[in-house]
């Protein structure tokens, strides 16, 4: 870990629950009723917003909240890119699915000739505090999953690949930007684990160069509170440790603390971002709940390559109960720390 830190340090995976002034604001925008400055103006207090909530809750490693995303890797990333185009969503009625969502094809070779945005989010949040900044990014398989190859490429994975190369390119600039923590998001690794060895390739090519700390989310989904995936990581194993990544992030509040052994069973000297609080209910875990958890996940990972975390991101998450379960996190860090270290953390 970082000599910054203290020990079990906390931090969010990525998202943070929007207020509903931003929800009304977008829907204001999407009517034409705001302009360019309006919008931008808009998204400024919402990382505002996001950072103060974590800072409240004394999160020792922050991000932007993701409140420039509309959506996890949804519209706001595909209209970077060049050569797709749209296609209509298979079902517009009933209850929300990834079968409603947005979803594209390839007609040309795919670019982003302007980039993804991680470098402006980058710049204006490092004016905004003095903590530790993770920046994460959707990876090039999770991305793809949205693109049908069309006739430029064979597969998804050629897609993938594709988009592994603009990928880099955006890391490499956010390091240069000054970037010391990155996070690639990939859940749909653990949704498609059935070739886990060409995942490891197209990681590692997404991150050669980058010059920084890595890290690498993988969870089961998390669309509308819901998993889209059979939730085990084990068909992952021991493959993605070939991964060159510093940390994972994987999910266990959810499901109550199965395969924390996982790091037992395949002994490993990479750091585990453990998921210990779930995002997926309004259960608001107390101090002393998180606390029991990061005992039990300190059976198997030593604390010097221990972190906590959510299980997920805090998008799909009411405001109200993602500041409550914040602070119930970090608390209980705290109670750990003091209990290894015999000082008031």
């Amino acid at each position: 870990m970082n000599d910054s830190l203290p020990i079990i340090p906390a931090h969010t995976i990525g998202s943070h629950a929007w207020p509903a002034w931003l929800f009304t604001a977008l829907d204001a925008t999407e009517r034409g009723e705001y302009g360019p400055v309006d919008w931008r103006e808009t998204q400024d207090d919402a990382v505002d917003l996001a950072l103060r909530d974590q800072e409240d809750a004394d999160i020792d490693i922050v991000t932007d909240g993701e409140m420039r995303r509309v959506g996890f890797f949804t519209a706001d990333f595909y209209s970077k890119f060049k050569g797709l185009i749209e296609l209509p969503p298979q079902r517009k009625v009933g209850i929300p699915g990834h079968d409603q969502r947005e979803s594209y094809e390839a007609v040309e070779g795919v670019v982003a000739p302007h980039g993804l945005g991680l470098v402006d989010e980058f710049n204006y949040l490092r004016t905004r505090t003095n903590r530790p900044i993770k920046m994460p990014i959707p990876g090039p398989y999770t991305l793809a999953g949205r693109i049908k190859p069309g006739r430029i490429y064979k597969d998804r994975l050629d897609v993938a690949r594709a988009l592994s190369a603009i990928i880099n390119a955006e890391l490499k600039a956010v390091v240069e930007a000054g970037a010391t923590i990155v996070q690639i998001d990939e859940p749909s690794y653990a949704v498609h684990a059935t070739t886990p060895v060409e995942f490891v390739q197209l990681f590692n090519d997404t991150v050669d160069g980058v010059n920084a700390k890595i890290g690498v989310h993988l969870c089961f989904g998390n669309f509308v509170g819901r998993p889209v995936a059979r939730r085990t990581y084990h068909p992952l194993f021991p493959y993605v440790l070939d991964m060159h990544a510093d940390q994972f992030a994987l999910e266990f509040a959810n499901r109550e603390l199965s395969e924390i052994d996982l790091w037992k069973e395949f002994p490993n000297d990479k750091e585990l971002a453990a998921g210990l609080v779930d995002v997926k209910n309004y259960y608001c875990e107390t101090p002393d709940v998180v606390a029991d958890r990061i005992r039990t996940a300190l059976k198997y990972v030593s604390a010097d390559k221990l972190s906590v975390t959510p299980d997920c991101g805090f998008s799909q998450t009411a405001r109200w109960a993602a500041k409550r379960k914040l602070k119930a996190m970090v608390e209980g860090a705290k109670i750990v720390r003091r209990e290894l270290t015999g000082q008031d953390a």
